[in-house]
């Protein structure tokens, strides 16, 4: 005499792999559309000021970090506000933009960026991304 179990096992398998196929099929495509959205580049402009630091940062993945200063304001009565400072991030495989930063030092320059939505970790600290850099004045 069979038993009712043994007939609605097979029905039970099917359901699992379906549930673990579409689980799967779900971790894929949001692994995919974050990976999109990391490389999407939501603005793009310039900064310009003097380059006060840029050094490679990280234990495992190395990245270009720098600190731009933006120079104060004065107000016109006198006052200054206090300087700010804008930090950058430049591409491991854009090693021209990192000469031409390492070169222009104490200088002031224009730095043209691209800002991303989101970044892995491995790619940078900021979401500004330098592309081009020029000297302003020496």
């Amino acid at each position: 005499m069979e038993t009712t179990s043994a007939i609605n096992t097979p029905g039970k398998k099917k359901s699992w792999k379906k549930w673990l196929f579409f689980s799967v099929l779900l971790l894929i495509l949001i692994f995919v559309i974050y990976v999109l959205i990391c490389g999407m580049s939501y603005s793009s402009g310039t900064r310009s000021g003097v380059v006060i630091k840029l050094s490679q940062k990280g234990y495992v993945f190395k990245t270009y970090e720098g600190e731009l200063n933006l120079g104060g304001i004065s107000e016109g009565d006198g006052t200054i506000m206090p300087t700010r400072i804008w930090r950058f991030s430049v591409h491991k495989k854009n090693t021209g933009v990192y000469d031409a930063i390492t070169k222009s030092q104490g200088k002031h320059v224009r730095l043209y960026y691209k800002e991303i939505l989101k970044n892995f970790f491995w790619q940078s600290e900021t979401p500004y991304l330098i592309e081009k850099v020029e000297i302003v004045r020496e």
